[in-house]
């Protein structure tokens, strides 16, 4: 069989959730040979084995079946083939609901499974087996968590993917599949590359990286999105994979949204964590290597991406209950909205108490998200948002009743919102290692029932040692906010020299600086360090702060250890996430050199 010299992968979602509409446009705005789609985040995982749990049919992602519904036929006239974690914890039943929305339309699409990361029935045979499932982010023993996990998922590479394809079929379904491995998987079987070209691998997860997220590399959540010219029908991201490694990212012609070199640096420093040792269960990445060149109107080439063996373990992500937690709001207006919602504040609390495991209260319109950082003094209107956190539920069932008490009891111009708040469980996470041999991915072919059922043991096992990096670590305040904050109050702000792009990993915060020149670079690398950024969000970052120098991106990266209040699940924070933390760095002002100004108005 000859192998292609290039071949184009469209993304149409970025997570369970994402615009209904974009697997139809992709599929019907120009040829692709894939398309992939990513739905899996952690906390994803607890929620679909929740609703396997009440439906042995369900735990995927059902909204799939009527977006593909829409373009089915067309893709399997044109050739065009899909490739999704969709499955979930439930793939079977995620091909098994393909089947039959096909057979409606009289078509017979043939369907590949990969399943076998789905571990949570196997913990205690595994641990039999030596695996230990230690906390790898702070060592804590397995057994703090072991009788409350509800999930327990292995992130698979491109490997079984790729064993999928042999079988020619039309749609790979799989579980908790990487979204960088699902890229990856059609390059590796359409070009040829061999399973231990490390460049050329690492060469695929780095455009996996670009697209995984959807339209983030096509203009959304852009820190100039006012140069986006359109954000009607937004186009999702194209990757045109060379044979050598070396890609292109595009979009289909006409549609909205913006690629350009900007667009995609942004996207590369989203959770990209050690540049020099972005891991996947495939490969190490070397992030530091990529070069990037605009390449005419919506297209940036992607050149020179280096890369290494990868570790010989898995990561496996859990999920455990972990408590309940209760927010709720009131909406205050002006005049004084600040005075009045530090007043109800202080209301509610004596009146609820606060002997609780954890309290939060934002004023949302004034300083919820960027805190002191917001530099505001009032806000016309304001939502006082209110939580707790406990193990408790009737502690919690109190909490709630006294929120919408709140409105006669306090100052004027006060609306509820909601009525009394929900009590949500508390699903954390626990990320751990396992050795590759431990477990291996299965494979099924899907036509009316499950036929070439097969285990997966050509896994890509290394040895990889992380190498020397440039990096900065602070630990501790060196300075109390008020004197902090100082610095960063007059001047221009530091949007006006770099461009910024946030997200998160558990519990810690992952912030992208990137100069718009080089002079900006140098600027950045002696202003905005570590300490500056341990300092700056003091309020918000509990733990130490770690800047990656990026020069071949004009970049930083840094990451913030326990800075969402305990991770996406368990924080009682608007800001679950941290994505607005970027944008809190760059509305700083600082004194910028007037020749760093000038040369970037030019």
């Amino acid at each position: 069989m000859s192998k292609k010299t290039m071949i184009r992968i469209g993304n149409a979602s970025g997570y369970w959730g994402d615009d209904p509409g974009a697997l139809f446009r992709q599929v019907n705005g120009g040829r692709l040979d894939y398309i992939t789609m990513d739905f899996l985040a952690e906390i994803t995982m607890s929620i679909m084995q929740k609703q396997r749990k009440r439906d042995p049919e369900a735990g995927y992602a059902r909204d799939f079946i009527p977006m593909l519904e829409s373009v089915l036929k067309k893709m399997l006239s044109d050739g065009t083939k899909i490739i999704t974690n969709a499955g979930g914890v439930n793939p079977e039943a995620c091909a098994e609901a393909i089947s039959q929305m096909a057979a409606k339309l009289g078509l017979r699409p043939k369907i590949a499974v990969v399943y076998g990361d789905d571990i949570n029935e196997r913990i205690a045979e595994l641990e039999a087996k030596g695996c230990k499932f230690a906390n790898m982010e702070d060592g804590r023993n397995f057994a703090e968590v072991s009788g409350r996990v509800s999930a327990a998922n292995i992130y698979f590479g491109a490997a079984p993917v790729v064993a999928a394809l042999k079988m020619n079929p039309d749609i790979i379904i799989t579980g908790r599949v990487t979204d960088t491995g699902i890229t990856l998987a059609p390059m590796i079987h359409e070009l040829g590359w061999s399973l231990n070209d490390w460049n050329k691998l690492s060469a695929g997860i780095v455009a996996g990286h670009i697209i995984e997220c959807g339209t983030q590399s096509t203009g959304g959540n852009f820190t100039d999105w006012h140069l986006v010219p359109s954000f009607d029908n937004p186009g999702y991201p194209i990757i045109e994979m060379q044979q050598d490694g070396t890609f292109f990212v595009t979009k289909h012609p006409g549609s909205g949204g913006l690629v350009s070199v900007d667009t995609v640096r942004e996207q590369l420093f989203y959770e990209m964590g050690n540049p020099v040792s972005y891991l996947t269960p495939d490969v190490v990445a070397n992030f530091s290597s990529i070069k990037l060149e605009a390449a005419g109107d919506n297209k940036v080439r992607v050149v020179g991406i280096t890369g290494s063996e990868p570790t010989p373990l898995y990561k496996v992500s859990m999920a455990f209950a972990d408590g309940f937690k209760s927010i709720g709001e009131i909406a205050i207006s002006g005049p004084d909205a600040r005075k009045k919602a530090e007043k109800f504040a202080e209301i509610f609390w004596k009146k609820v108490g606060t002997d609780f495991d954890e309290t939060e209260t934002e004023y949302v319109g004034y300083n919820a998200f960027h805190r002191s950082m917001a530099h505001q003094d009032d806000g016309n209107e304001i939502i006082l948002r209110l939580g707790a956190r406990d193990s408790d539920q009737r502690k919690l069932k109190a909490f709630g009743k006294m929120i919408p008490a709140l409105i006669l009891g306090g100052p004027p111009g006060v609306a509820i919102l909601g009525g009394v708040p929900r009590i949500q469980e508390i699903m954390s996470y626990w990320p751990a290692l396992i050795p590759k041999n431990a477990t291996h991915p299965m494979i099924a072919f899907y036509d009316a029932g499950y036929t070439n059922i097969s285990e997966i043991t050509d896994t890509l096992v290394g040895n990889f040692s992380e190498p020397p990096v440039d990096k900065q670590v602070a630990e501790k305040i060196s300075k109390p906010l008020v004197e902090a904050m100082k610095g960063y109050q007059k001047g221009t702000t530091l949007s006006s020299i770099c461009l910024g792009r946030s997200g998160d990993k558990g519990d810690t915060s992952n912030i992208g600086v990137i100069a718009r020149s080089k002079k900006a670079y140098d600027f950045l690398d002696k202003h905005i360090t570590a300490q500056a950024v341990k300092d700056l969000f003091q309020e918000l970052c509990h733990g130490r702060v770690i800047r990656y120098s990026v020069p071949n991106m004009l970049g930083f990266n840094f990451l913030l250890e326990g800075a969402l209040g305990g991770g996406g699940t368990m924080t009682l924070r608007s800001d679950a996430q941290g994505k607005m933390f970027a944008q809190a760095l760059l509305r700083q002002k600082i004194e910028i050199p007037a020749d760093i100004l000038s040369e970037l108005k030019k």
